[in-house]
C-alpha cells in the first residue's frame, strides 16, 4: 500500500509553526560561526548573519506556496485531447531535512488529462514550490503525484525523479556522482504496465 504523505497548507504550517523573529535567525547563524571555530565578528564574516537569513527566505520560499493555487487555472479548449502530456528534465534544487545540505537533479512528470490541462509552466512551478523546502526526494515525488492528482482530477500520474545530493557527496560516504532516481506512479500508469513503459520510454529519449 502506498504511504500516505500530508502536505500542510502554507496557512497550515503558520499555525503548527511558531517562526522566530529576523533577529533570532541572525543570533543562531553566529552561534553557528563560532560553533566552527571562526569569529563572528571579523570583517569577512559579521554581514553573514544577514545574507543566510536573506539566502533562507528565498531556498526555503516554498513553504509559502499553496500547490492548489499553483495547478487551479485549467484550459478545457484543447480540442478534445486526452493523451499523455510529459514535461521531461524540469531541473530543481532542494536542501535534504537530514543535514540541511543541497540535492538537485531533473524531474520528469506526466499525466493523462480528464477535463483539462495545466499550464506547461504550472508543473515546473509545482516542483519549484516543494523543492524549496526541506525535503527527502521520496517525500517530494509524493507530493507532487498527490498535488496532480488531487487537483487537476488526472486518469493517471507519473513522476519521477533523479538527483545528487550533497550529503552523499561531500560528506558520509563521500560518493560524489552517485544519482538517486524516485517514481510513482497513479491510475492508467500504475495499473497498465505498457503505459508506465510508454513513459520510461519517452523520458529515457532525452
Amino acid at each position: 500500500m502506498d504511504a500516505v504523505v500530508k502536505t500542510l497548507t502554507p496557512k497550515e504550517k503558520s499555525e503548527t509553526t511558531q517562526r522566530p523573529a529576523r533577529e533570532e535567525v541572525e543570533a543562531a547563524v553566529r552561534t553557528l560561526i563560532a560553533w566552527t571555530g571562526d569569529d563572528p565578528g571579523r570583517e569577512g564574516l559579521i554581514d553573514t548573519p544577514r545574507r543566510v537569513t536573506k539566502a533562507f527566505e528565498e531556498l526555503y520560499a516554498g513553504y509559502g506556496k499553496d500547490p492548489s493555487t499553483i495547478l487551479e487555472r485549467q484550459f478545457s479548449d484543447v480540442e478534445g485531447y486526452q493523451d499523455m502530456v510529459l514535461v521531461r528534465e524540469i531541473p530543481f534544487h532542494s536542501h535534504c531535512e537530514h543535514h540541511m545540505l543541497p540535492f538537485f537533479g531533473k524531474a520528469h512528470i506526466a499525466y493523462y488529462p480528464t477535463d483539462g490541462v495545466v499550464g506547461l509552466s504550472k508543473l515546473a512551478r509545482l516542483v519549484d514550490a516543494f523543492a524549496a523546502r526541506l525535503q527527502t526526494q521520496e517525500a517530494m515525488t509524493a507530493q507532487i503525484t498527490n498535488a496532480l492528482e488531487d487537483e487537476l482530477g488526472a486518469r493517471g500520474v507519473a513522476v519521477m525523479i533523479e538527483a545528487e545530493h550533497m550529503c552523499m557527496s561531500m560528506r558520509g560516504v563521500q560518493k560524489s556522482g552517485a544519482s538517486t532516481m524516485t517514481s510513482r506512479f497513479t491510475g492508467i500508469f500504475h495499473d497498465d504496465p505498457a503505459e508506465r513503459e510508454k513513459f520510461l520510454s519517452l523520458v529515457r529519449a532525452a
